[in-house]
């Protein structure tokens, strides 16, 4: 008998082992094996060695983002990397399901507990219309506008483009990155002030800070990074 993959909320086979029952495309024991990011700074979300929840990487201490906080809940590591390179690379939907919804109810349980409101509205992080076209899709719009559903946010998929499309981020060292993403960037709209920026992995953060600083230039004033998974140092 075929099984049915990740199809409903609460039946279809675990994307991971196949176990029959899972809840929103994942088991209990495979999401516990979920590499969590416990331990992590304050800003960037960056994984740390050493517990706390109020700790600063030595990045951020010396070189301070133009973002207030992120929100990424887990590791780059297995099972989750080979869970959003299935999802980015061969457009298999399934495997990032599981981990946009537990991240839309984690996001859920931050936002309520927090005192200053909340974002006013989400920006997935732009991808160029080559490689899109190329990929068949935005990986931080779909994100986006799952997380957008769940929390009742827009999502201001057009508020920033990609002015020229650059080598690939994922070989490049941090300098190189933020030197690729100079001038990148366009700002076309209003600029809420407080914002969200989307998108699926945050491995050097140059990205994001690109984006934010720019975003922050155009009238932003509170800003947070949300993503799926960040990588160790």
């Amino acid at each position: 008998m075929e099984l049915k993959v990740n199809s409903e909320r609460r039946a279809g086979a675990c994307v991971a082992c196949l176990t029959p029952n899972a809840f929103n495309g994942l088991c209990a024991p495979c999401r516990l094996d979920l590499p969590v990011n416990h331990w992590a700074c304050r800003v960037c979300a960056l994984p740390l060695p050493i517990s706390g929840h109020d700790r600063v990487c030595g990045g951020c201490l010396t070189d301070p983002p133009p973002f207030d906080r992120a929100l990424i809940p887990w590791r780059y590591q297995f099972p989750v990397d080979s869970m959003i390179h299935r999802y980015k690379y061969l457009g298999q939907h399934r495997f990032a399901r599981p981990l946009i919804q537990d991240l839309g109810h984690r996001l859920t349980d931050v936002l309520a507990a927090d005192d200053p409101a909340g974002p006013q509205a989400l920006i997935p992080a732009p991808m160029h219309r080559h490689r899109r076209r190329e990929r068949g899709f935005n990986q931080a719009q779909d994100i986006a506008e799952h997380l957008g559903q769940h929390l009742c946010l827009p999502v201001h998929g057009g508020l920033v483009h990609r002015g020229r499309q650059v080598r690939a981020q994922r070989d490049l060292k941090r300098e190189q990155r933020l030197e690729n993403l100079k001038g990148v960037f366009e700002v076309h709209g209003r600029v809420p002030e407080r914002i969200a920026i989307v998108d699926d992995v945050v491995t050097t953060g140059a990205t994001v800070r690109a984006l934010a600083g720019l975003l922050r230039q155009a009238g932003a004033r509170h800003i947070e990074v949300w993503a799926l998974a960040r990588t160790p140092g």
